[in-house]
């Protein structure tokens, strides 16, 4: 299994929300280029990117960020974006700068014309993120609720040349109290596409139950950047046999 640290970019600074919420906001870094070197700098394969100021408005608003961590980075580790991307021409210029896979959420729910596009023109290069709260999908930055089930979300994408799930369940992020292994289970059951676990994954034993539930990756973030978690620790649970 693989550890991604994760960078949330917001107002051009590196934060984390509590549960997906605007008003819970920590900041970490002034300059989340400074932030995803800190990940590279420890040996991380790949490095989550997110624009939250994309996923709630629906445009990514740190792009000129974005685009200086992919120079930066993107020939020596995987570049994984995410956050409002919702435009098939800011998506194509992502991967032409070299990032390894862009991440689909509100989108993928509401258009599946576009992601039968994207995936027909960047097989593989295309992860969709599924958010659920109570195994429900929620978009739109996370305020908006449907009443579809992540688990048949995930089953009706199996045509599809993605790459990877990525699942939060958002009652867990940045929560500090390890991830919902039951939703992950389920997800991890239903899924036809590897899936990367995000949210509350906290501990080394909160790696080592992802792992055992056979996930490809575990998206972390506040737990690193509180120091919960040792990357390094982190690392070598992922790995163990």
């Amino acid at each position: 299994m693989i550890i991604i640290p994760a960078v949330d970019m917001k107002d051009g600074k590196a934060v984390r929300l509590q549960q997906g919420r605007a008003d819970q906001q920590t900041i970490y870094d002034a300059d989340p280029v400074h932030a995803a070197r800190r990940w590279f700098d420890s040996g991380a394969k790949r490095i989550h990117i997110v624009d939250l100021d994309g996923a709630f408005d629906g445009v990514p608003k740190n792009r000129a960020f974005t685009l200086q961590i992919l120079k930066a980075f993107s020939t020596a580790a995987e570049i994984q974006i995410g956050g409002g991307l919702r435009d098939e021409k800011i998506i194509e210029d992502y991967i032409a700068a070299g990032a390894a896979r862009c991440v689909i959420g509100t989108k993928a729910l509401e258009d599946r014309a576009f992601l039968e596009r994207l995936t027909a023109r960047f097989p593989g290069k295309i992860n969709v993120g599924i958010d659920a709260k109570g195994g429900r999908v929620v978009t739109q930055g996370w305020v908006s609720q449907s009443q579809t089930l992540a688990t048949d979300m995930v089953r009706g994408l199996s045509s599809l040349a993605l790459g990877e799930i990525i699942y939060t369940d958002i009652e867990t992020d940045g929560m500090l109290k390890g991830p919902n292994l039951k939703q992950l289970a389920e997800m991890k059951s239903a899924s036809p596409f590897p899936l990367i676990a995000s949210g509350g994954v906290t501990t080394v034993e909160n790696v080592k139950a992802c792992r055992e539930l056979g996930c490809f990756g575990a998206i972390i973030g506040k737990a690193f950047y509180d120091g919960a978690l040792d990357i390094e620790e982190a690392y070598k649970a992922a790995a163990e046999k």
